[in-house]
């Protein structure tokens, strides 16, 4: 059994996996949608990721899809919604003016049907918006009851040390998360500057992209692969360099543990330092099993120096 991880300085304990929303009313129609909630809270998972702008990108939609998807499962089962705790983001079109923040707020609240978002995001940075108006929007949605902590998503490290200096400095509710972009492909876009201020600060690490688009699934290993969903023609670059080198050191740990690939793929990322939780989402239940399995796999230090040094971007002679 897996042990619950405190998100930073919040009295947040999450299971070490987060279940991702931005399939939800898009590659999974809500009723394979419900089917994969129910699957992740059954396996013993927590926490679920959404935002207000999934899946905006879908023709149709206009953003909120996702949202009003959990919302409709809490409604269908209530008594789930002591089981799980809620992430969503705000601001990655319209940006952090306070206004936008406090009606977004209030429209997330009304699509996911509940009175307390548990964990809510700033998208992405807005640098037209001062600091010290975002974050204190965010910290009058904490004191107003409606958001229980807040958390950072694709900041850069300076600005990362800015917003802790500033919550701090006038007295606002902290972040206690960071969301960044991290997977075994992609190690550059947390490792250094940005992961050691992160950890300084003492945030947890959420990281998206777990699984590189599918490519750590070991589904795209040629370009004849890459049509095998709407996604593979993001795997392009993963082909070359130490794409194939990465998948041949999972494989060879998928033959000693058992694992499927992105299985192991996410429990590397849940043992790496700084880590409080790997995110991926799914769209059938077998997906889901091998995702919810990166909960309980132990890799051994052996398993996880070759993973770690297979993904390099220079292998030592």
């Amino acid at each position: 059994m897996f042990e619950k991880r405190r998100v930073g300085n919040s009295d947040l304990e999450i299971a070490p996996l987060v279940l991702g929303g931005n399939v939800f009313d898009w590659t999974a129609d809500e009723k394979t949608s419900f089917t994969i909630l129910d699957g992740f809270v059954d396996a013993g998972g927590t926490m679920i990721d959404t935002a207000d702008v999934y899946s905006a990108w879908v023709p149709g939609h206009g953003g909120g899809e996702s949202e009003t998807v959990i919302g409709n499962w809490l409604r269908r089962d209530p008594a789930k919604r002591d089981r799980v705790q809620i992430a969503t983001k705000v601001g990655f079109f319209e940006g952090l003016a306070p206004d936008v923040v406090a009606r977004s707020c209030d429209a997330s609240l009304q699509r996911l049907g509940i009175g307390t978002i548990d964990l809510y995001y700033q998208h992405k940075d807005d640098e037209k918006v001062p600091l010290a108006e975002s974050l204190g929007a965010m910290d009058a949605l904490v004191k107003a009851g409606k958001v229980r902590s807040i958390g950072l998503s694709q900041f850069t490290a300076e600005r990362l040390d800015e917003a802790m200096r500033t919550a701090n400095s006038a007295g606002l509710a902290k972040p206690c998360a960071l969301q960044t972009w991290y997977n075994l492909v992609e190690r550059q876009k947390l490792e250094g500057d940005l992961g050691d201020r992160a950890m300084a600060h003492g945030l947890g690490i959420l990281p998206f992209y777990g699984l590189a688009n599918g490519f750590l699934t070991g589904k795209y290993r040629s370009r004849d692969d890459l049509e095998k969903s709407v996604r593979g023609l993001r795997n392009v670059e993963y082909l070359e360099g130490k794409g194939p080198r990465v998948l041949a050191a999972l494989d060879e740990v998928a033959a000693e543990t058992g694992a499927a690939l992105a299985t192991i793929a996410l429990a590397w990322t849940i043992a790496q330092p700084g880590i409080t939780a790997a995110l991926a989402s799914a769209t059938n239940l077998d997906q889901l099993a091998e995702l919810t399995a990166a909960m309980h796999l132990k890799l051994n230090a052996d398993q996880i120096t070759r993973l770690t040094a297979a993904s390099a971007e220079v292998v030592s002679a």
